[in-house]
């Protein structure tokens, strides 16, 4: 089926498209981006503090840097003839860095996330995409022991079902990532592996086309991550991710996630509700019991049953005491592997179980609340570090060390410890 065809079989819907955060080992908890074009969710964009225009010294430059380059690659068995074919006439991207360094100062709340993540529209869309691609996900489903439910939802959101793949060619992207100084290891490693994939014959260069950071194909899968998961589903001897045809792309999805360790018929999570008294300091993720165990502790599924026993799991609390409680178990950190933001994490989870026919969230959000900015995040950081209760960094990250140390500042003010870093908590330190 071509692009334009399932373009219009899919709603229209402008706010619709790729949510996946930006470029998988960089993510902050729910920055976001589409395919190709930026469909950025938080509400102030940091102004621009400089042009990226190309000097002719720029460009000279980064000509030597490609010959350099080449003699590296060659080292890395890439031969002469796949680097003639795909570093001919490639350029230098300026507005690649634009886009890497032009990141939005505020991130937008987890609920604004699954706004989108899970709105009726990605919803109608992915069941309208599994009646179209049933008989191939289910072969999927079959091999890898995936759920059917759980590709499609990679599927959209990483490019609301193939219809925003990205159109930037990979090679120029990575190379001008690469060429940049601030992530110039991780990119090109990436750049070495976008060039073996050509040099496989999986794709040629005009073909392999993806987001400004690399991610390539309907489930945007990085080089490295192509070269080590993609799959040939459909046995016409290429890894076809990048066609209007997904079924490679599906499959290799599917045989990431098995690879990751996906345990068929474990919930990613289950929605909970806590009991009252309920010791705040156990909700992290090294805590972690049986849902039995939990039961005696009072805590039960949002239906009041105990949940089954599935394996271990533990208790996350995405905007802290006051919005959805969540039992997660190993399939959460599987979907972690494919992108390590909890919000995308959750919005996976939730857009495969809305798929599969399962209920909406009951609990409500702290909608009320404005999370906090990249700035007031290193802000609480260094309060918290300055206080006693060390973050292990000031990066503006929200990571597990900060919640630790938010946590602790907690339980020492006698507050309800619940780990989460709100405008509150910061402006009590201030």
């Amino acid at each position: 089926m071509t692009a334009a065809l399932w373009a219009s079989i899919v709603q229209a819907d402008t706010t619709d498209k790729s949510i996946r955060p930006l470029a998988r080992p960089l993510v902050d908890n729910i920055q976001l981006a589409s395919a190709d074009v930026m469909v950025s969710v938080r509400p102030v964009l940091r102004p621009e503090v400089e042009h990226y225009r190309v000097s002719a010294e720029g460009n000279a430059r980064f000509q030597a840097w490609l010959g350099a380059f080449r003699e590296r690659a060659r080292a890395q068995g890439i031969s002469a003839r796949t680097l003639d074919r795909a570093l001919a006439g490639v350029t230098y991207d300026s507005n690649i860095i634009k886009r890497d360094r032009n990141q939005a100062e505020f991130s937008k709340p987890i609920w604004e996330y699954l706004d989108s993540a899970v709105s009726k529209t990605r919803i109608s869309n992915g069941r309208a995409g599994l009646d179209r691609h049933r008989e191939t996900l289910t072969r999927i489903e079959a091999q890898y022991g995936v759920e059917k439910e759980v590709v499609t939802a990679i599927w959209g959101l990483e490019t609301s079902f193939g219809t925003y793949r990205g159109g930037k060619q990979t090679i120029r992207s990575l190379a001008t990532l690469a060429f940049d100084a601030r992530r110039a290891s991780f990119f090109e490693s990436q750049l070495i592996a976008a060039l073996q994939i050509l040099q496989s014959g999986d794709v040629d260069a005009v073909n392999m086309v993806g987001s400004w950071a690399g991610a390539m194909g309907h489930t945007q899968f990085m080089p490295t991550s192509f070269l080590d998961h993609a799959v040939d589903f459909d046995g016409d001897g290429r890894r076809d991710i990048w066609s209007d045809d997904p079924t490679d792309a599906l499959a290799s999805a599917a045989a990431y996630l098995a690879k990751h360790g996906w345990t068929k018929g474990q919930p990613w999570g289950v929605e909970v509700k806590l009991p009252s008294g309920f010791d705040y300091a156990d909700a992290r993720r090294d805590v972690t019991l049986m849902p039995s165990e939990w039961a005696a502790r009072g805590v039960l599924a949002h239906t009041g049953q105990v949940v089954s026993d599935y394996g271990k799991a533990a208790i996350l609390l995405p905007a802290g005491g006051r919005g959805v409680a969540l039992m997660i178990f190993d399939n959460f950190k599987v979907i972690e592997a494919y992108n390590g933001a909890d919000a995308y994490v959750i919005g996976i989870g939730h857009l495969s179980d809305r798929l599969a026919g399962g209920a909406p969230f009951q609990a409500e959000w702290p909608r009320g609340d404005r999370v906090l900015s990249f700035t007031e995040k290193k802000e609480l950081q260094r309060r918290l570090t300055q206080a006693g209760f060390d973050t292990q960094g000031i990066d503006g990250r929200t990571g597990p060390n900060t919640i630790n140390a938010v946590r602790a500042f907690q339980v020492a003010q006698g507050l309800v410890p619940d780990g989460y870093p709100s405008l509150s908590l910061l402006e009590r330190m201030r």
